[in-house]
């Protein structure tokens, strides 16, 4: 497998600090990549979506074959973990209290995805000229389009709209959702935070992945566009290019590096 990948995360235009941490690893046989949003304040957000990211790292970094149940079964496990560390230590730490995140994380091998979500970061699609987000947002103004309440423009600019329904570390448990399908030649993928899919709309989206530029510069005209808007959040993006699916990659590039968190 061939992946072109690239990521980043900006503060953006009004916050003072960044909340986001992201994780981007790829190799020949396996990538994983993770989109953390914390919440909280005080550092508390920094510190949430952090662990996040480096406990559902730790315990998917393995996964080199993704058939069967178990890498399923291992998905919903590493996020569960999350949950569980960082809700104990709101309880130990009281100016942790309130602390929490949401957590999007894609695992590839073998020809396979599988995502684990919570939360309002997104996962989105690009295959064969169709853009979709894969991942549905655990949200108030979400549940109101389910129902009929809402149409998705009002959800859009309702007063709500940031308010979510699951996050990891709020609760004692929490329920992920867990996705797979096959990988493609071709597939372009979008994780991001809630910072860039606030300041631009699926068809801005679609534009610049449309552009075929390098995921480095898709990941660039992201933030420049989200804060052109207004960056009223702190924004964060993963670009991931599928080169190959069982051919042998030509070598890793300056895109592919991994990237802990930020």
């Amino acid at each position: 497998m061939q992946l072109s990948v690239a990521a980043g995360t900006d503060v953006g235009r009004v916050r003072a600090g960044n909340e986001d941490s992201l994780y981007a690893d790829a190799d020949a046989e396996r990538g994983l990549f993770i989109v953390a949003d914390g919440m909280g304040g005080h550092a508390a957000g920094e510190v949430a979506s952090e662990m996040a990211v480096q406990i559902v790292a730790r315990e998917l970094t393995g996964y080199r074959d993704l058939s069967g149940p178990a890498p399923l079964a291992a998905m919903a496990a590493a996020l569960r973990e999350a949950n569980r560390a960082i809700y104990e230590r709101t309880i130990v730490e009281a100016d942790k209290q309130g602390m929490g995140t949401t957590a999007s994380t894609l695992v590839m091998a073998g020809g396979r995805w599988i995502i684990g979500h919570i939360g309002d970061s997104r996962v989105y699609l690009m295959r064969d000229g169709i853009f979709r987000q894969v991942t549905k947002d655990h949200s108030y103004v979400q549940e109101q389009v389910d129902a009929g309440f809402l149409t998705p423009e009002q959800a859009r600019y309702h007063p709500y709209s940031n308010v979510i329904t699951r996050c990891v570390g709020a609760n004692a448990a929490v329920e992920a959702d867990v996705l797979q399908g096959e990988i493609q030649n071709g597939d372009l993928w979008l994780l991001c935070s809630d910072g860039l899919t606030g300041m631009l709309e699926d068809p801005q989206l679609r534009k610049i992945l449309e552009t075929r530029e390098t995921p480095g510069r898709m990941v660039d005209a992201f933030i420049t566009e989200a804060n052109r808007r207004g960056g009223l959040d702190n924004i964060t993006a993963i670009v991931i290019q599928v080169m190959s699916v069982h051919g042998m990659p030509t070598g890793t590039t300056g895109e592919m590096a991994a990237i802990p968190s930020a």
